[in-house]
């Protein structure tokens, strides 16, 4: 059976026993950047890109032989050794991996990798990159044309700014490694502001390492169950405990994806959502600035990246954040019905949305609102009574309703 030899290209680029690799085959598939390794080569000489196109095009081929495949340093490191071995089958493709440029990276900064966390940019959002690389003390990026290491740093930058965490600015190194292996290989390292103020060549990858605080390590021991005097609020204005708990059950988070959190107050759902679920994008939303500042708080004090505030009243502040799979509506400023029906128009199929209602008014409201958009209905009717030990005095809490609506 014809087979695909995946070969990995180290620096010093195709040595003997990789040329052998070559003969026999009836197509080489190479980028831009390898071609030249392939002159001289008696086979059909395939673009790498598009690589759906290659795809076809390889398949065709390999009925009348083998073919091979030239890569950059280890082809199963977020390289197209994947792809090929999902198309093809893993019994038709043979792996001779060269050194990836993180390796190399990591022997030119003689930093042990084996407890570094790894990260693509490839094809990624900006603002997506933050949440993704702050969650790790030592992380190594692979980057693109569009995140690159100036725009990276100047990304995480903005996002300390954004939530007044100037503090940990200076607890972030980078260092960034151009052009490895290559005559003008250059070693960079420095704070963000450092690197956001330089430029660089398309051939890099980038080390974030992040000094953690002891004080939030110590903070962040539980993944969930943060107690009201652990998150800064105002007057009491938070949404207890007991009640964080059920609505955050209600929700049914999703590991990925999308999370409007409308009315945020001090962000305390938001915060125990991005702690249990760190890969998950929350859009914290709220208009009063006293509470936008600790949303901010919140958000620096624990790391919790992954939640955007979103300053400004819903539904209009709503516009333009990406549909959401799962919607809680902790406050509505008397706006219920707007912000429902714009929520059951932008909710994907199979999201939820979870409503707290502290007014008789919403309780009675919320309910008839979400079978008027067809969501099927969940409530509770919760009265919390709290005691300390057993002989202490009880605190009945105020009764809430919690209104869950499935799409």
């Amino acid at each position: 059976m014809s087979e695909i030899r995946v070969i990995g290209i180290g620096s010093g680029g195709l040595d003997a026993a990789q040329k052998h690799l070559l003969d026999g085959c009836h197509a080489v598939v190479v980028s831009t950047r390898y071609r030249h390794l392939a002159e001289g080569v008696n086979a059909e000489i395939l673009p790498i890109a598009p690589v759906r196109k290659m795809l076809d095009n390889l398949a065709a081929v390999l009925d009348q032989g083998s073919a091979a495949v030239l890569a950059s340093g280890d082809p199963l490191f977020f390289g197209i050794g994947r792809t090929l071995i999902n198309r093809f089958g893993p019994e038709r493709v043979r792996l001779y991996p060269a050194l990836s440029s993180m390796q190399l990276a990591c022997a030119r900064f003689r930093v042990p990798w084996d407890d570094m966390a790894f990260l693509s940019a490839h094809g990624r959002k900006p603002d997506d990159l933050p949440a993704r690389i702050l969650r790790h003390e030592k992380v190594m990026i692979l980057t693109d044309s569009r995140n690159t290491p100036d725009m990276i740093a100047r990304t995480l930058l903005d996002t300390f700014i954004n939530v007044r965490d100037r503090a940990r600015i200076g607890r972030l190194r980078v260092r960034v490694a151009e052009n490895l292996g290559l005559d003008d290989e250059r070693l960079v390292e420095g704070g963000l502001e450092e690197i956001a103020g330089q430029r660089f060549g398309p051939l890099n990858v980038v080390l974030v390492e992040n000094e953690p605080a002891r004080e939030r390590e110590a903070r962040s021991a539980c993944v969930f169950g943060l107690d009201e005097d652990e998150i800064t609020h105002s007057r009491g204005l938070i949404t207890k405990n007991e009640v964080r708990a059920v609505a955050l059950h209600r929700l049914r988070l999703p590991e990925n994806g999308v999370f409007w959190d409308v009315g945020g107050g001090s962000g305390s759902v938001s915060m125990e959502a991005a702690r249990l679920c760190p890969g998950l994008k929350i859009y914290c939303v709220e208009q009063k600035e006293e509470q936008q500042a600790n949303i901010c708080e919140n958000v620096a004090r624990y790391g919790t990246y992954n939640i955007h505030l979103v300053r400004g009243s819903a539904p209009e502040a709503l516009e333009g954040l990406p549909d959401p799979d799962r919607v809680f509506i902790g406050g509505s400023g008397g706006r219920l019905e707007g912000i429902i029906s714009h929520c059951a128009r932008r909710l994907n199929q199979g999201g939820r949305l979870v409503i707290n209602a502290v007014l008789s008014k919403t309780a009675e409201e919320a309910p008839r609102l979400l079978e008027q958009y067809g969501f099927l209905l969940k409530i509770s009717k919760l009265q919390i009574t709290r005691c300390s030990g057993t002989d202490g005095p009880e605190q009945e809490l105020n009764p809430i309703t919690i209104i869950c609506g499935e799409k």
